[in-house]
């Protein structure tokens, strides 16, 4: 087993880097090939926009994912009235909405995690509240 030796005193601290100045910016690979690149890209995207124009699929893909963000879908907002009674009580309500069709399975399953989560925090309500109470009674006068 190998033992560690204290480092010199004029070793670095923590945190601290051994070469502040470190390698300037914008000397790596791929700095390089961006430069090199940079020059040529409007003559890429019009050579990719005639290519598109005239039929070519990828070129056309290409340029729209890159250009259009992707479409994602939403889903409408649902009003849904909770019993008062427990969280399982509610859990099985969102259920039961899901089931009617009354509610998106994506909206309940969010309103079933949050009500897991609930649940935790209250949980952590109680357990602090307890604890609170056996100290208050085991204090010493």
């Amino acid at each position: 087993m190998a033992t560690r030796r204290k480092p010199p005193a004029q070793a670095w601290k923590p945190g601290q880097s051994g070469n502040p100045k470190g390698r300037p910016a914008g000397t790596g690979e791929v700095a390089k090939l961006r430069a090199a690149i940079a020059g040529n890209v409007p003559a890429i995207l019009e050579s990719l926009t005639t290519a598109a124009l005239a039929g070519d699929v990828q070129a056309a893909r290409l340029l729209l994912e890159r250009a259009l963000p992707p479409i994602k879908p939403v889903e409408a907002t649902q009003a849904l009235s909770l019993p008062d009674g427990t969280l399982t009580e509610q859990g099985r309500a969102v259920l039961a909405a899901v089931a009617a069709g009354e509610l998106a399975p994506g909206q309940g399953a969010q309103l079933l995690t949050a009500i897991g989560t609930l649940g935790k925090v209250a949980e952590i309500d109680e357990l602090a509240a307890r604890i609170t109470a056996l100290e208050a009674t085991h204090a010493k006068p």
